[in-house]
């Protein structure tokens, strides 16, 4: 299954769709979310096709989405550098993925401050074994590859650190494809649950610190790290970088922890 069926029925026209092969990325009773985002991001890139490099977005996972649904964007408001848009997916009649979408044109620069440098770099994907090999959801097992980013062996407290690349080739735009794996990873969270129990996340909201991210060979390391967790919910810190350490998105999630 390609990443192109999978968006083929989105034409930018308010309406019902049906996702022929969204079985392949199904988590769950429900789409894994990033796919789900990566609809809605679609929905409103078509619907509006010359809007400006996307620098940040809101989503909300309201309810589980699968192959039938209905699909709207509108824009909130357009000005001279910087266009909103909101976008929805709705299923059985309800709203089941609600985003806000920020796109904005480059401007000259009169605030400059790279991100910081990851302390504790990995190495590359060569250097660190294969992971989730045969484990985890069906949706990385059908379309990711994943390698560690951290010793195997450590305590990492609640960090979850993973090399992640899709396994099919593909003509997905850089950022389009941020948004289909910047949710990859399992919440930090899980680490230190006291009994193993469902998750679902709840929000995504993220900025994209890198519009035009070409990563060699299509390795991005991916990182959830729960800054606070309890009254069973963990807010969590979901960071990415490119293969030469170069940070591309920097995210916030609110993951609600059951059991």
């Amino acid at each position: 299954m390609t990443i192109a069926s999978l968006l083929e029925p989105i034409t930018g026209k308010p309406g019902r769709a049906y996702l022929d092969h969204a079985n392949d990325w199904m988590q769950g009773r429900t789409m894994y979310g990033g796919a789900s985002a990566l609809i809605a991001f679609t929905m409103a890139q078509r619907a509006f096709p010359d809007l400006p490099p996307l620098r940040g977005a809101q989503v909300g996972f309201v309810a589980p989405l699968g192959q039938e649904i209905e699909l709207s964007a509108e824009i909130v408001r357009q000005g001279r550098n910087v266009t909103q848009v909101r976008s929805e997916v709705h299923s059985d009649g309800k709203v089941a993925l609600t985003a806000f979408w920020l796109f904005a044109a480059e401007r000259e620069p009169n605030a400059v401050q790279p991100a910081n440098a990851l302390q504790d770099w990995p190495g590359t994907p060569q250097d660190n074994p294969a992971a989730m090999q045969g484990q985890g959801p069906s949706f990385i097992q059908n379309n990711f590859e994943i390698r560690f980013g951290q010793s195997k062996d450590e305590d990492h407290g609640a960090t979850i650190r993973r090399w992640a690349r899709l396994t099919e080739e593909h003509d997905l735009d850089p950022v389009s494809k941020l948004v289909l794996m910047g949710d990859v990873m399992p919440p930090g969270a899980m680490r230190i649950m006291q009994r193993m129990g469902p998750i679902s996340s709840i929000n995504w909201s993220f900025n994209v610190l890198d519009t035009e991210t070409r990563s060699k060979d299509g390795w991005y390391l991916a990182e959830n790290a729960s800054q606070h967790a309890d009254s069973g919910y963990s807010s969590e810190r979901l960071r990415m970088w490119d293969i030469d350490g170069h940070q591309v998105i920097d995210g916030l999630q609110c993951v609600a922890v059951f059991g």
